[in-house]
């Protein structure tokens, strides 16, 4: 199974961090946020990534063209030219970075990876800013179950997220972000059919607005309910407590 991962966007909520660099390189503990995401999933058996990226693009590029040589020690021989890259530990990942644009929506990024993602399988697909404690087999195993197009992970957070209405695990209702909320929102971590690439319409779809609403309405979103932790990246104050999580050893998202 493949692991679609958003990495496109401005973050401009965490400008602090992101004038420089897309969101999903911001580093906790030394290490893009996007290595513990992929970190995550790999603990679980999923090692193919696609990483939907756009702005700052080239930050995600070099930054995996150069991942050996970043993580391990090395040896440059300015007498000979040479450079030696002394082995460490290897990761059984494969990774495609894909340039979706500069202002294409959520859900235009996922379109444009039609081509990349196949017909029948279903494939993961997140954020490059939240982490979780999540247990990626279970999700995959409930996703199985259910036999519906799409799976998203919901969690509880603050008011200032957007609502989710819901009728056992059948997703009825999806708010995206309205003035007041309480209860399960999105966390990310779906787990998506491709037939859902059809509900996107084009570079200005917004993910979490017409598709996910079709697809509630039409009874093809189930959500799964994780009780543990989880924390997006939005601002440099959450930033800085998963660095604070990370540095104390109380990482909990740490599942590898």
């Amino acid at each position: 199974m493949k692991a679609v991962i958003l990495a496109g966007g401005l973050g401009t909520r965490l400008s602090e961090e992101t004038e420089i660099r897309p969101k999903p390189m911001v580093e906790v503990g030394g290490k893009p946020v996007l290595w513990h995401i992929m970190n995550i999933y790999s603990a679980y058996g999923v090692n193919e990534f696609i990483i939907a990226a756009g702005y700052k693009a080239e930050f995600i590029k070099e930054y995996f063209l150069n991942f050996y040589a970043l993580n391990n020690d090395i040896t440059v021989d300015l007498t000979k030219g040479e450079t030696i890259i002394h082995n460490g530990n290897k990761l059984n990942w494969r990774i495609h970075v894909v340039d979706t644009g500069l202002n294409t929506q959520t859900g235009g990024r996922l379109k444009k990876l039609k081509k990349w993602l196949g017909k029948e399988e279903a494939f993961m697909f997140t954020y490059g800013d939240g982490v979780a404690d999540i247990d990626v087999k279970t999700l995959m195993e409930f996703h199985r179950a259910h036999g519906k197009l799409a799976t998203v992970t919901i969690v509880r957070a603050p008011a200032r997220f957007g609502r989710i209405g819901l009728e056992g695990d059948q997703i009825r209702d999806f708010y995206e972000k309205p003035e007041a909320a309480e209860g399960w929102i999105n966390g990310g971590f779906f787990i998506l059919n491709p037939k859902v690439i059809d509900y996107i319409e084009d570079d200005e779809t917004i993910w979490e607005r017409s598709p996910i609403e079709k697809l509630a309405l039409d009874g093809e979103l189930m959500g799964y309910r994780h009780y543990g932790f989880w924390s997006c990246m939005d601002t440099l104050k959450e930033k800085n407590l998963l660095e604070e999580l990370w540095r104390g050893g109380k990482a909990p998202w740490k599942v590898w």
